[in-house]
């Protein structure tokens, strides 16, 4: 009996790097007059970049007289981590890769020399290579088409260049990491969701693992309809600092009942666990809590992966002690899924970060608290 089910649509790409010399522009820039970046690739280099496809460089050339020319194309803010020099381009691949945190099977890369691209696929078989006759043609590839493109995907370029700058000022800073923490005048926005929003949270669902309470994704259509129903609500974090935005980085979503809160799914962004925002996040929800006179009730499934939620929960004071809250919701998650307690209290206000964030005793006004103005 022949399988008649559709092929699975190939992984889409998260960095193209491309190769320069007959590659990204016409001519050889160490021994043309001129090189020319056709209008074609440039409108490819732009196209990749508002689907939240990062780019890069791998090229034997001097650094500065290629990063020169870049800049005077007007394409060099597109590419981040370029590795221009006059090594192997299999090693330079790794390096942006390992730059990155990226897996070498979302990598791409483009040359027009078939030596060049079957060096990177001896060394680094996941990469994917295409030719450089190819280049007018990678966004038609579904490959390079993302199911979805949310506001954090059409910026993740700048997020990423705003958290390599945020990296090398924490390496130069001498103090204490709670003061450079604060030196950063962060702002994290606590809002409820809108339909535009739906899929940053349903992106956040699908990415977070390690950071996931129950590693459960929650598709479009499920966000909408708890999006319409009265008792629930579904509120995307968003971070900022002086260096730029992090983007959405936390997700909740909360059922309320008379006598309790049941936190279904926390999921942050594991990009901001050394900054405490999943702190912060439950931090203020204790304190929402304790405001309404509810108790919190958690969902808690254990993966593979999730075991720094899991601490995140304890420290926070969940427990599994038994109380008369849980009836209205026990079971209504699965049997695999533990429903952890708390009986609130009031929690101060945030030191690290000033808070935006809705009062969900009353539907109509946000609350601004704490941190640095």
């Amino acid at each position: 009996m022949s399988d008649s089910s559709a092929p699975l649509p190939p992984a889409t790409v998260k960095c193209l790097v491309w190769d320069l010399d007959n590659t990204l522009w016409h001519g050889t820039l160490l021994e043309d007059e001129t090189v020319v970046l056709p209008e074609a690739i440039r409108e490819v280099i732009v196209g990749l970049d508002a689907r939240g496809i990062l780019q890069s460089v791998s090229s034997r050339n001097d650094h500065d007289l290629a990063w020169a020319q870049l800049e005077a194309l007007r394409v060099a803010d597109y590419f981040v981590v370029p590795e221009i020099g006059w090594g192997r381009k299999s090693e330079a691949v790794r390096r942006i890769t390992e730059r990155l945190n990226f897996a070498p099977s979302t990598i791409a890369f483009i040359d027009d020399q078939p030596a060049e691209r079957a060096e990177v696929a001896y060394h680094l078989p996941d990469v994917r290579c295409y030719p450089a006759e190819d280049a007018a043609t990678l966004l038609d590839l579904p490959e390079f088409s993302p199911r979805s493109v949310t506001v954090d995907s059409r910026r993740r370029r700048t997020m990423y260049q705003a958290g390599f700058r945020r990296t090398a000022e924490q390496e130069r800073f001498t103090g204490p990491h709670e003061d450079f923490l604060r030196s950063l005048d962060m702002v994290m926005r606590i809002e409820r969701a809108t339909e535009d929003e739906l899929s940053r949270v349903e992106e956040l669902t699908l990415r977070t693992s390690q950071m996931n309470a129950t590693g459960v994704h929650y598709p479009d259509e499920a966000l909408r309809a708890l999006l319409a129903h009265p008792s629930h609500e579904v509120l995307v974090t968003t971070l900022t600092d002086r260096f730029g935005s992090h983007g959405a980085v936390g997700v909740l979503l909360l059922e309320k009942h008379k006598e309790a809160w049941h936190l279904r799914l926390l999921a942050t962004s594991c990009r901001v666990v050394a900054f405490g925002a999943g702190t912060m996040i439950l931090s203020w929800l204790v304190d929402q809590a304790g405001r309404a006179g509810v108790h919190l009730l958690a969902d808690f499934r254990p993966t593979d992966r999730n075991r720094m939620m899991e601490i995140a929960y304890r420290f926070a004071g969940f427990d599994e002690q038994p109380c008369g809250c849980r009836g209205p919701v026990a079971g209504s998650s699965g049997e695999d899924v533990q429903l952890l307690h708390l009986v609130p209290e009031r929690r101060a206000a945030p030191t690290m970060a000033r808070l935006v964030a809705p009062d969900l005793t009353d539907r109509r006004a946000p609350v601004t608290s704490g941190g640095p103005e």
